[in-house]
């Protein structure tokens, strides 16, 4: 699980996106389609809850309904994930939204197709919060000044999601010491004392939160009104020589999110087909909202939040990004 939600760098970008070579042909003539068969499609995800309704809409047949079948490759985050969606090894890809703003503002040519996992929207309801141990003196964001803060990417979504709960509360965010570590190695840290806080997601909320751990801030929710934390992407490329797939991908990726945001149950047991979450853990988790359409004011609040926190090397152009 390590860069959940992860952050990407242009110079990481661009020389990943170099050292995978042109769009390999034959992918992309198999991802083409032809009338009356089913068009395989590459996919690049990370294995968290976030992306199980892929998992169950091909489960249940919506994507095949749709003349889909999906292949899904397991990343560990953006890194991989971004550059192997614009070299064509993937045709579609998982990506939170500032990565892809980071993306899009270094010219990567990259085009949001269908909402990925929203927040909940629901302060002390969210699948993401920033947590402390539960005998921390800790009780509010404005008192993380000069506190260690684990963030499981520096530069991204999370860090500017920190910065805005602290903001909001009165605190100086340039005052939080931010350190970088991955989401399932925070419980342990945050019990032996090594951070005062973290900023955490499902399945790490739960395990902290079991610990006894207490939440101080819903950050996704202070960013925004249920905000659009992620979504499917595709290539400039790709989407201009395919568009028919794209339009059938995002069809069929649209009716699998409301078909998951109604079956919670269904979706709990699909995640344990392709993540290591211990059952019971899985059991306590707070699950995102899966709307099929994102939510476009949230994303340019997310934008403008990054762009005061100085993440963008210009203004990220959303008409071009977003679908």
């Amino acid at each position: 699980m390590r860069r959940l939600l992860s952050g990407l760098t242009a110079g990481t970008l661009l020389l990943a996106a170099a050292a995978c070579g042109s769009p390999d042909d034959s992918g992309t003539s198999n991802a083409s389609g032809s009338s009356g068969k089913v068009t395989t499609v590459e996919v690049g995800v990370i294995p968290i809850l976030d992306v199980a309704p892929l998992y169950l809409g091909q489960k249940k047949g919506i994507y095949e309904q749709h003349g889909l079948k999906l292949a899904m490759t397991t990343a560990q985050g953006g890194a991989a994930i971004v550059p192997g969606v614009v070299s064509g090894q993937f045709q579609f890809g998982f990506s939170n939204m500032t990565s892809l703003m980071i993306a899009q503002s270094n010219d990567v040519p990259v085009r949001a197709v269908v909402n990925g996992v929203n927040s909940t929207g629901v302060q002390g309801k969210d699948f993401g919060a920033i947590v402390v141990k539960k005998d921390s003196p800790i009780t509010s964001a404005k008192e993380l000044e000069g506190k260690k803060v684990a963030l499981n990417t520096l530069k991204n979504i999370n860090e500017t999601a920190v910065r805005e709960s602290v903001r909001k509360v009165g605190g100086d965010p340039d005052k939080v010491h931010m350190v970088e570590l991955a989401f399932d190695q925070m419980p342990a840290a945050l019990d032996q004392g090594r951070i005062d806080a973290a900023m955490v997601v499902e399945p790490a909320l739960a395990t902290i939160l079991g610990q006894g751990g207490r939440e101080i801030a819903s950050s996704l929710v202070d960013v925004a009104e249920n905000l659009t934390v992620a979504m499917y992407f595709t290539s400039a490329q790709y989407e201009k020589q395919h568009p028919d797939v794209v339009e059938k991908f995002r069809e069929a990726t649209a009716q699998s999110l409301a078909y998951a945001d109604e079956h919670p149950d269904e979706v709990r047991q699909i995640v344990t087909t392709y993540t290591k979450i211990p059952t019971d853990v899985l059991a306590k988790t707070t699950f995102p909202k899966w709307p099929a359409e994102p939510n476009r004011a949230s994303i340019e609040a997310l934008a403008e939040l990054g762009e005061q926190d100085g993440l963008f090397k210009k203004k990220p152009d959303l008409d071009t990004l977003l679908p």
